[in-house]
């Protein structure tokens, strides 16, 4: 157990430092200078030359690009993220304003897929080929089909612009942008007004996993009910109910416990446009606002918090595979 932590954590590192060095050849080296789009203003006109000198000198964008490097891993090794090219903010602080939205985001986006997701794909399982499965497999392919910033901008309009306009019951309608007046409870549970905020993103952002894990949980359900031990357990006599439980269920889950994992650290980072539709100060519109500035710092150190993320939600998968099916032995690949 304690061997296969530290494997993991360690290759949680080089996974870490392969993509902090990714990113430092992509911004830095073929990137653009940032120093000349700030002395311009964003414009296409020529900077000033020597404004350009005393931005990179500020910068410290005129030392060699080996020594950038050196000094940029030594500065992720102390906790220092660097500060922003263009408001000199510490990067550390965007990131503590920034994230939350991003995780509490994820969260319930997660939450809904989990409890749709797989609760569709046990009932298609289980009732195989009835209308109820017809059903749940047509649903989740025209969900699967409908691209995100789509669906993000129907649902805002019939349950936000309609809405209002038609003077719907006031469950049925939903504010459009922005997250609410901030009011949660362990920081992940919205009081007051805030959850009418955050229910159309997460659900919106929630969409397109949770049809992919219905139609996984249906297909990983059917394939362990055909194995040999379930059989057996029929045979002996369990109950319908018993055998599901504690034979399917558990040995079915292994896929649909990766899903979910992979999608939490791929959520925080990956809701771009879920954000811009919304409003929605988080991580991921930061990262593309940042990236259109070639506020350089900005970028790197949300992109690496992202990758720490879902480098920790991978761990935290491994781990749960031997609660969900004790075949799995921690101690060997």
């Amino acid at each position: 157990m304690g061997t296969f932590i530290l494997r993991r954590l360690l290759q949680l590192l080089f996974v870490l430092w392969g993509g902090a060095t990714l990113l430092f050849i992509l911004f830095y080296l073929v990137g653009g200078n940032p120093a000349e789009r700030m002395a311009s203003g964003g414009g296409a006109r020529n900077p000033d030359p020597q404004v350009v000198a005393n931005l990179e000198a500020r910068l410290g964008l005129d030392k060699s690009k080996p020594q950038q490097y050196v000094s940029y891993l030594s500065n992720i090794v102390r906790g220092d993220l660097g500060e922003s090219f263009r408001t000199r903010e510490p990067v550390v602080d965007i990131a503590k304003r920034r994230a939350p939205t991003s995780f509490r985001l994820a969260f319930w986006a997660v939450i809904i897929e989990a409890t749709v997701g797989i609760g569709s794909g046990m009932l298609s399982a289980r009732k195989r080929n009835s209308v109820g499965d017809y059903v749940t497999t047509i649903a989740a392919v025209v969900a699967s089909a409908i691209p995100v910033f789509v669906l993000a901008y129907m649902l805002r309009q019939l349950t936000g612009v309609y809405a209002y306009q038609h003077d719907w019951p006031q469950w049925a309608r939903f504010p459009t942008i922005g997250m609410g007046d901030d009011e949660w409870v362990l920081g992940v549970i919205p009081t007051g007004n805030t959850w009418r905020h955050l229910i159309q993103p997460a659900f919106v952002l929630a969409a397109v996993s949770t049809a992919m894990l219905a139609r996984i949980t249906r297909t990983s359900m059917l394939e362990t009910m055909r194995l040999d031990h379930v059989r057996t357990a029929r045979a002996k006599g369990l109950g319908e109910k018993q055998v599901m439980r504690r034979h399917v269920l558990r040995n079915a889950m292994i896929p649909v416990i990766t899903i979910l994992g992979i999608d939490f650290g791929t959520m925080v980072g990956a809701a771009v446009l879920t954000e811009t539709v919304f409003n929605l100060p988080g991580l991921g519109s930061q990262i593309v606002q940042s990236a259109k500035d070639l506020d350089m710092p900005v970028v790197l150190g949300l992109t690496l918090i992202v990758m720490f993320v879902y480098g920790v939600m991978s761990l935290l998968v491994d781990l749960s595979y031997a609660y969900f099916n004790p075949r799995v032995r921690l101690g060997e690949d």
